[in-house]
C-alpha cells in the first residue's frame, strides 16, 4: 500500500484514487501519524499532500521528521513538496510570480520520476510559495517559467517533491508520474483489483457474521445494491433487506427495485409502505434544512418499529464509502466489547442518527472504497446496468428537489417531468454522458397559452450536469434538439407545467442539487 498523509488539500482523497487506478491500495492518514505508526503499517511509499497554508506560517502542520529516516520512498506534493524541503535543510519563501492554473513543464531530468512524460506537458499549478534553496544531495528535475524547482529529487534517499498536482485531470501527465512513483520507485505489484477484493469481502464477512443475522436498509442506489449482491453471496438469507418506500422516489422506481431484487435477484425484500407518514411530516415545511431533517427523524422511527418486528439483528449493514470515512465520525466504540456500533446512518444521506438503545455491530464491507470502485464491485457480482450505472440520487430524494412545500400534486408533476427526462436522455442514448440529469419544480406559477386558453402553471427546471466525482461540476451542453424534446413533452404531457428552464450554473458557484 501506499500511505498518503494529509495535510489539508481538498486533492488528497483524489490522489488516493489516483494511486488505486494503477490497482495497488492507498490510504489517506493524518499528517500527525508518527513514523512509528507508518512502521507498522509498512507501507512501499508515502505521498505528502498539498495543503492550503504555508510552511513558514505559525502553527503549519508539519509531518514527524523521523519520516525521513524510514527508508521509504516519499513523494512530496505542492505543500508537501515544500515541506520535506524545509525539514531537510532547504529554504522556501513567498514567490513574486505565483502560479494558479495550466503551466508548461521543461524537464531537465527525465529519469526515475520523469520517465515517459513528456517535455513541456502540462500540469496544473496552485502555489504562491516557491523553493528558494534546495537542502545537500537534491536537485532538479524539471522547472516551468515561474518556477525554477518545480520537481525535485534525492535519488539516493528515494525522496521526491513536486510543485504542481499531477493528481488533477488538468495535468496531462501526471498519470504517467504518479505510475513512475507507484511501481519504478516504490516497487508495488498491482494487486488492488475488483476480484480480489470481493474474495476478500466475503471472507472477512463471513469471519466476522457467522450464523448471525444482518439488517441493510436498501434504497436502491448503487452503493446500497451492490452491498446486497455482496452480504448475500457471503451469509445468503441470514441477511434480510429492508426497502422504506418514503414516497419521494422517482416514478415507478420503487416497484422495479422490489421486482428485481425479488424476481430475478433472488433477494427477499422486506418493503415498507410509508408514504403518508412522510408526507405528513413535511406538511407546510419550506426550509430545506428542516425538510431533511423530517425525514431522518421519520425515517428512523419507521426504520426502528420495522427493525424490531422483523429482528432482532445482531449487525446493521451500511454502504458507507471511503470517502464518508475521511470525512465523518458517524460511529462510537462500544466499550465492552470494542466493536463498532452505529449511531448514525450515512450522514450524508441525511437521514439523521439510530436511537441509542438500537445497538447494532456495523458491518461496512464497502468502507475501502470510492464510489467507481463500488461500480466495478457491482459488475463483477452482476448487477446490472440500470444500477451500476445509475445517477446518483439524494437520500431525500425528491423532496429536495421540490422547492418550498412538498404536497402530493407537486410529488405527482415532478415525478411525471423527471420521467420525460430519463425518457428522452436513454433514448438519446446520452444518459451516461452525463453525471446527473433531473428536473426540478418551482414553487411559483407563470402564464402561458395552451390551445388559445391562458394558464397559470408552474415552470420545470431542467439540470444536466458533468462531473468526474461530483466534489465539482459544470452544466452540460445539452444538445439543443433534445432539450426542444424534453421540453415539449414536459409541458404537453404534464398537466400542470406550462413552461421549462434550463438551468447554466456550474459547482461551485452553485451546488448540482437545488437543496
Amino acid at each position: 500500500m501506499i500511505a498518503i498523509l494529509d495535510f489539508g488539500s481538498q486533492y488528497s482523497e483524489l490522489i488516493a484514487r489516483r494511486i488505486r487506478e494503477t490497482q495497488v491500495y492507498s490510504e489517506v492518514l493524518s499528517y500527525r501519524t508518527t513514523a512509528a505508526q507508518l512502521q507498522q503499517l509498512n507501507p512501499k511509499g508515502i505521498v505528502l499532500s498539498g495543503g492550503p497554508g504555508s510552511v513558514y506560517d505559525r502553527g503549519a502542520p508539519v509531518c514527524d521528521p523521523d519520516i525521513w529516516q524510514l527508508g521509504i520512498p516519499v513523494l512530496g506534493v505542492c505543500y508537501g513538496m515544500q515541506l520535506m524541503v524545509q525539514q531537510l535543510g532547504g529554504q522556501v519563501e513567498q514567490s513574486d510570480l505565483a502560479e494558479y492554473g495550466k503551466a508548461s513543464l521543461y524537464i531537465d531530468d527525465p529519469t526515475d520520476l520523469l520517465t515517459n512524460v513528456e517535455n513541456e506537458t502540462i500540469m496544473w499549478m496552485s502555489h504562491g510559495d516557491s523553493v528558494t534553496q534546495l537542502p545537500d544531495g537534491f536537485k532538479t528535475l524539471a522547472h516551468t517559467a515561474n518556477t525554477p524547482c518545480a520537481a525535485i529529487a534525492h535519488h539516493d534517499r528515494r525522496l521526491f517533491g513536486v510543485q504542481f498536482h499531477p493528481e488533477v485531470v488538468h495535468s496531462i501527465g501526471g498519470q504517467s508520474l504518479i505510475r513512475n512513483f507507484v511501481y519504478h520507485i516504490c516497487e508495488c505489484e498491482p494487486t488492488w483489483t475488483t476480484d480480489a477484493f470481493v474474495e476478500e469481502a466475503i471472507r472477512e464477512i463471513r469471519a466476522r457474521v457467522g450464523d448471525k443475522r444482518v439488517l441493510l436498509a436498501l434504497s436502491g442506489g448503487v452503493d446500497s445494491s451492490t452491498l446486497a449482491f455482496l452480504l448475500h453471496r457471503a451469509i445468503g438469507d441470514k441477511l434480510t433487506c429492508m426497502f422504506i418506500d418514503q414516497g419521494f422516489m422517482r416514478k415507478l422506481e420503487p416497484e422495479r427495485l422490489v421486482k428485481l431484487f425479488n424476481e430475478e435477484f433472488h433477494i427477499a425484500v422486506e418493503y415498507v409502505h410509508a408514504r403518508d407518514r412522510f408526507l405528513a411530516r413535511l406538511k407546510g415545511i419550506t426550509d430545506p434544512e428542516e425538510k431533511r431533517k423530517r425525514i431522518g427523524h421519520e425515517f428512523i422511527q419507521v426504520f426502528e418499529e420495522e427493525s424490531r418486528r422483523l429482528g432482532p439483528f445482531d449487525y446493521l449493514a451500511q454502504g458507507t464509502l471511503y470517502p464518508d470515512v475521511i470525512e465523518s465520525a458517524d460511529t462510537n466504540v462500544d466499550p465492552e466489547t470494542g466493536e463498532r456500533v452505529a449511531v448514525k446512518i450515512k450522514s450524508h444521506h441525511n437521514v439523521g442518527g439510530l436511537p441509542k438503545d438500537l445497538r447494532f455491530k456495523l458491518v461496512e464491507p464497502l468502507r475501502k472504497l470510492f464510489k467507481d470502485e463500488v461500480r466495478q464491485v457491482g459488475r463483477v457480482l452482476g448487477l446490472p446496468d440500470e444500477i451500476v450505472k445509475r445517477h446518483p440520487f439524494p437520500g431525500p430524494g425528491l423532496a429536495i428537489r421540490i422547492i418550498g412545500e412538498v404536497t402530493a400534486e407537486r410529488l405527482n408533476i415532478l415525478r411525471d417531468a423527471d420521467l420525460v427526462v430519463r425518457q428522452e436522455i436513454n433514448r438519446a442514448g446520452v444518459y451516461h454522458d452525463y453525471w446527473q440529469a433531473f428536473a426540478v419544480l418551482l414553487p411559483v406559477r407563470s402564464v402561458g397559452v395552451m390551445g388559445d386558453k391562458r394558464t397559470y402553471a408552474y415552470p420545470i427546471v431542467l439540470r444536466l450536469v458533468s462531473s468526474e466525482d461530483g466534489m465539482t461540476a459544470d452544466w452540460s451542453r445539452a444538445p439543443y434538439e433534445l432539450l426542444e424534446k424534453i421540453s415539449n413533452r414536459i409541458v404537453n404531457e404534464v398537466e400542470g407545467v406550462n413552461r421549462v428552464v434550463y438551468d447554466i450554473t456550474s459547482k461551485p458557484p452553485g451546488t448540482i442539487e437545488w437543496e
